[in-house]
């Protein structure tokens, strides 16, 4: 334990120096933490990172912080004392659509984890206990940084009977709207550009999450399970008449994923 936090120490010193000329204007983050060495060092460290940092050590402190300071980040830790951490998430979500919300878990079963970031919960990626600040802040830089759109990248997609608009972040199967969260729809948008296209595992992750991404690539498959369900559940009637037909993601077993084009009758 001393050389963990002696090791943290040292990291949050290194980062403080290195952040000390940038800008005011910084991204917010919530920390939701039980753990009282966990939780200041993740405060402190989110403070030498440069960013906004406020940190509590309940469920219910939590939601009332994101309510009062509309953060960016939420870091919530499954294990908290008074509400069960995917409880808290899928509050989060509901109240705020476009929080980035990353669970902290120290839980080693794999099940936890994919609940957390599959239907309800809504997660956007998770770190397992326990994790340095130098892969937390990594893990923040790939979600917060995003690439300025150009005007070609903003044109509506149109696979058959899905039109995927860019711009609008909106999603539709036969002038049937489909809600995604943010994930699944970068996940889907990078499919659609490339239809008929094998895209390879490493393409996606660094599209859709990082190119220099660490740890694993669960997240892809249990985002990418979730898009899937979302697009059968969104279908039209099988009763309704004509229209174009609507494509399908299969999986390319050790390589990625195709979005299918419908056949022609």
């Amino acid at each position: 334990m001393a050389d963990t936090a002696a090791a943290w120490a040292a990291a949050v010193a290194t980062i403080w120096l290195m952040s000390r000329t940038r800008a005011a204007d910084r991204h917010q983050v919530l920390v939701i933490e039980d753990d009282e060495t966990i939780g200041r060092h993740l405060e402190a460290g989110l403070k030498g990172g440069g960013y906004g940092a406020h940190w509590c050590r309940s469920g219910r402190a939590g939601l009332t912080l994101a309510r009062e300071y509309s953060p960016d980040v939420v870091l919530l830790d499954l294990g908290l004392p008074d509400i069960d951490g995917i409880e808290v998430a899928r509050t989060l979500r509901a109240e705020q659509p476009d929080l980035l919300i990353v669970i902290l878990t120290a839980r080693s079963d794999e099940i936890d984890v994919i609940v957390g970031l599959d239907a309800g919960a809504g997660a956007d990626d998770y770190l397992v206990k326990p994790f340095s600040l130098t892969v937390l802040l990594a893990r923040l830089r790939a979600h917060l940084q995003r690439r300025p759109a150009t005007a070609q990248d903003t044109d509506p997609l149109r696979v058959a009977g899905l039109v995927v608009d860019v711009a609008a972040r909106r999603c539709l199967l036969r002038d049937r709207e489909m809600v995604l969260r943010p994930k699944e729809f970068e996940l889907l948008v990078a499919l659609a550009r490339r239809p008929g296209i094998a895209v390879t595992r490493e393409d996606l992750m660094a599209q859709v999450w990082d190119e220099n991404w660490f740890g694993s690539t669960k997240t892809l498959d249990v985002t990418m399970a979730a898009l899937r369900r979302r697009l059968s559940e969104s279908l039209p009637p099988t009763t309704e008449p004509g229209g174009l037909g609507l494509p399908n993601i299969t999986t390319l077993r050790g390589h990625g994923y195709r979005l299918e084009l419908p056949s022609t009758p």
